[in-house]
């Protein structure tokens, strides 16, 4: 009897240490593997870890970077976003016809065109949770009708032709370095600690976990889930415009084809990153990382010279890995 009690103490202290092996695994597995990638490019290739060639990998992450903070917000919640695609188009577009029509500077009004785009986006992604919330479509087709819609609507704005913008002060965002890094790079950061303050100093970033925590849950404290997802949505947009911004100054063009690639990109670093689909978990320093291993992989398959269909492949398996490692599918009893 005596042993049988202790062999059941043993048990019961050993779970804990179990759940808390996971929990630190979850935590700490995509900062392990963006080092573990790190290291093994530079090993191949030494270049890698230059301060050049990073400063290429930022150049390169920080408007994905901004969409992916956008869409982590909807993701905490439980919902998903795809029309990212459409409103960085939209977004970018807009902001090159005001830019442009208000002088083609920033030393004149043309800097308005600047929170112009990010008021487009917001009103993007307020439709966007409208039509969500109050028509009750999934998330994912309202989102996905939304963003086909927004590329649409920038064709249409464009008829298919490339907008330029020159302006030496606007381009600076990408020519003028400090300690090595462009503009863009540290107007990124400060928008990602925006993301990060909203995210854990607001009332609006608390309640986004507790809708993901539980909905029902959430309703039955009295929380207005509809107004969240809304808001939610509506944020998410305005980074997008952000993203928009940036991938403009980064290559001096606005046209449809401006946000191709950020749907992929965008979830991809958020589920990698760790924060998980069903929502509640994670955050905006996660997706910084999920970010960043996209991006170095991607440079690092260039740098050692591997063609782009492997680094597709190698994401694949990184999501898969990310979602096996954060989902209990004990408690999942089939796959929506």
């Amino acid at each position: 009897m005596a042993t049988l009690q202790s062999t059941t103490t043993v048990t019961t202290r050993a779970r804990p240490r179990a759940a808390i092996s996971r929990d630190a695994l979850l935590k700490w597995a995509p900062l392990l593997v963006l080092l573990v990638l790190c290291a093994i490019f530079t090993l191949m290739e030494p270049r890698f870890l230059s301060i050049r060639n990073f400063a290429r990998i930022l150049i390169a992450a920080s408007p994905a970077l901004m969409v992916a903070v956008g869409v982590t917000f909807i993701i905490i919640m439980g919902s998903i976003d795809l029309s990212m695609e459409g409103t960085v188009s939209v977004c970018a577009v807009a902001f090159a016809f005001c830019f442009l029509w208000l002088g083609g500077t920033l030393a004149s009004w043309a800097w308005l065109a600047i929170p112009f785009a990010m008021l487009v986006g917001g009103l993007l992604g307020f439709v966007n949770g409208l039509i969500h919330v109050r028509l009750k479509i999934p998330s994912f087709m309202a989102s996905l009708a939304m963003g086909f819609v927004g590329t649409g609507l920038a064709m249409v704005m464009t008829g298919g032709d490339r907008i330029r913008i020159e302006d030496e002060l606007f381009r600076s965002l990408l020519t003028e370095r400090i300690l090595g890094f462009p503009l863009m790079v540290y107007v990124a950061g400060l928008f990602l600690l925006l993301g990060w303050f909203i995210q854990t100093r607001t009332t609006l970033g608390r309640n986004f976990y507790a809708v993901g925590g539980g909905e029902d849950l959430a309703v039955a404290s009295g929380l207005n889930v509809a107004r969240v997802r809304v808001l939610g949505y509506t944020l998410a947009g305005v980074f997008f415009a952000v993203g928009a911004l940036l991938a403009v100054g980064r290559i001096g063009i606005a046209e449809t084809a401006t946000g191709n690639n950020f749907m992929f990109i965008s979830i991809t670093a958020v589920v990698v990153g760790g924060t998980a689909l069903w929502g509640g978990i994670g955050g905006v320093w996660n997706t910084l990382v999920g970010v960043l291993i996209v991006f170095v992989i991607d440079n690092g398959m260039v740098v050692i010279g591997l063609p782009g269909y492997v680094q597709d492949g190698v994401l694949g398996i990184l999501v898969i890995l990310a979602v096996i490692l954060s989902t209990d599918r004990k408690s999942i009893s089939f796959v929506k």
